[in-house]
């Protein structure tokens, strides 16, 4: 396999993660940042502060900015005014970051740039500028500001000098989270398999195979009673399954560190066949999240081309396969790194879960930096528990080459030119994935973007439903029917614009589970009795979910 440009991160992989972009690529927007006088010498950000300053701005304080919630920075006429001068400039500089010529990739590491420096320069951050760290430390009498003194010092020493976003103490993986009951039924290095316990009298002969991404815990899928996807899945007669990735380990003689992405395609096959073995079937429905779903659509168009076709119909949560469109991922791939990951892939260098998870931090800094910096810190507060949160705090390592690999094929749009990457000795040609798909993609999410992910459904071959969520990356899988707020537009993929879709496509309320179980169950096959045992003989029932490999550091 072909490695090109590579992945975000420094030798030394630091937390933070913007040590390595390019410098060059980022120039112009650290010089912009770091010239006061190119601000003053801006009639119109001149202008605009004359009339913050008069009382006359109409630069609008947004309640919903994790550094502006606070009403006395809409209400008290100094605050609002500070606040309101210093997103005046921070437009500014995005704005001349987006009359860039260049490609939208350079536009968007500019942004990337941009938002953690605006964010970093916000006088929210500082106690004598921030009017709820004021109150709360005259309420208690400077206490709050000697908690979070503490808690800054705690933070230093133990997370890298990041904020905690939560407190993960009162979840336990298997008691509160991650309790769909089951069995581990496959085990091997890589990973291991659990199939869920039926809840219904019947279920659906063709089985249902859940494939999560390799960085983080899979229990994202299976979070808590009512709020799991796995659970939906089984309550709706679904002989349901979870693959389950190792969390590879620094032990240089476990040899996890030469796991690349065509180990874990071989890996995902494998999964394929013991799964369709356990249910005696010649194939299984799957669902694909994230990078788990970038794998295992490469696996199907590898097993497409040696005429193999155990998948009968695919999901797809949140994953994308055409990366021609603007997202986050691609412009981070910068060839300014390529040579340091390089070197780290060919030590067979693990990659540490803290450091990826602060990369992904400063992706929204705002909302997963600076909103905690405030509470944590400035306000003395200790972080909320909640589930969702615990999870994504709960992380895993990747491999060097692993990321290596990734990151190689989700750069310039490689992936949807039949035969323009090579696996495991195989040309891939996706469009030879002639299976009915079902896209979810998540319309405010910062990662994986929804346009690129509407693509997938163009990239592979077969008719594709398609929905799209109006919550985050994260979000969007959590989609309790209870009480839902969510919104969707959901309908068949039949035109190539992503745009054109969604004009033309209905908004719903509500949970979109609901609507994927409709999909699925008549591509599930016959009903026929729920099996009184997990597992088979060659495969039998181990331990109870949620296994081993989930439980490593």
């Amino acid at each position: 396999m072909a490695l090109d440009d590579q992945f975000l991160m420094d030798e030394e992989f630091g937390a933070g993660g913007i040590s390595g972009l390019d410098p060059l690529q980022i120039r112009e927007v650290l010089a912009l940042l770091a010239d006061p006088k190119a601000a003053l010498a801006a009639p119109e950000l001149a202008a605009e502060w004359v009339k913050i300053l008069l009382g006359l701005s109409d630069v609008e304080v947004p309640e919903r900015d994790a550094q502006y919630r606070d009403k006395a920075w809409r209400e008290h006429p100094i605050f609002r005014r500070l606040a309101q001068g210093h997103l005046a400039w921070a437009k500014w500089v995005e704005d001349r970051t987006e009359r860039d010529e260049g490609t939208w990739e350079n536009r968007e590491r500019a942004r990337y740039v941009t938002n953690i420096v605006t964010g970093a320069l916000s006088p929210a951050n500082l106690p004598m500028t921030n009017p709820a760290a004021i109150r709360k430390a005259v309420e208690t009498g400077g206490r709050s500001l000697l908690r979070g003194a503490r808690t800054f010092v705690r933070d230093v020493a133990t997370n890298g000098g990041m904020p905690h976003m939560t407190d993960p103490s009162p979840f336990t993986v298997g008691l509160n989270v991650a309790t769909s009951a089951g069995a581990v039924v496959y085990r091997e290095e890589m990973f291991e398999l659990i199939q869920y316990s039926p809840t219904t009298e019947k279920v659906h002969e063709r089985p249902l195979l859940f494939v999560p991404p390799q960085l983080g815990r899979y229990y994202i899928l299976d979070l808590a009673p009512q709020r799991s996807l796995v659970e939906q899945a089984v309550s709706s007669g679904m002989q349901t399954f979870m693959l389950v990735w190792r969390n590879p380990r620094k032990d240089r003689h476990a040899r996890h560190g030469e796991w690349g992405f065509e180990d874990y395609m071989s890996a995902v096959a494998r999964a394929f066949a013991v799964v369709t073995q356990i249910a005696g079937t010649d194939d299984l429905n799957l669902v694909g999240f994230c990078a788990g779903g970038v794998t295992s659509a490469l696996t199907q168009a590898y097993l497409a081309a040696r005429g193999e076709n155990p998948i009968h119909c695919a999901t797809y949560l949140v994953t994308m396969l055409d990366t021609r469109r603007p997202n986050l991922v691609t412009p981070l791939t910068t060839r300014g790194v390529s040579s340091e990951l390089n070197k780290l892939a060919d030590k067979a260098a693990v990659i540490d879960a803290k450091r990826i998870a602060d990369h992904w931090a400063w992706l929204r800094p705002n909302d997963l930096v600076f909103g905690h910096v405030i509470n944590n810190w400035l306000l003395g507060e200790e972080p909320s528990a909640y589930d969702l949160l615990a999870w994504n705090d709960d992380q895993s390592n990747l491999t060097a080459k692993f990321v290596a690999d990734t990151t190689a094929l989700m750069a310039s749009g490689v992936l949807v030119k039949p035969g323009g990457v090579t696996l495991l000795d195989t040309e891939i040609d996706l469009s030879q994935v002639k299976v009915d798909t079902f896209v979810v993609a998540a319309q405010t999410d910062h990662i994986t973007t929804w346009r690129p992910c509407y693509m997938t459904s163009q990239v592979l071959g077969g008719d594709s439903e398609v929905v799209i969520v109006n919550k985050g990356h994260i979000q969007t899988l959590v989609s309790p029917i209870a009480k839902s707020r969510q919104k969707y537009w959901a309908g068949r993929a039949d035109v190539p614009d992503p745009d054109a879709w969604i004009r033309q496509t209905e908004q719903r309320a509500g949970s979109w589970w609901p609507h994927w179980i409709e999909w699925l169950a008549p591509r599930a096959g016959e009903e026929k009795p729920s099996p009184e045992r997990l597992g088979s003989l060659a495969h039998p029932a181990r331990e109870p979910a949620p296994g081993r490999y989930v439980l490593e550091k």
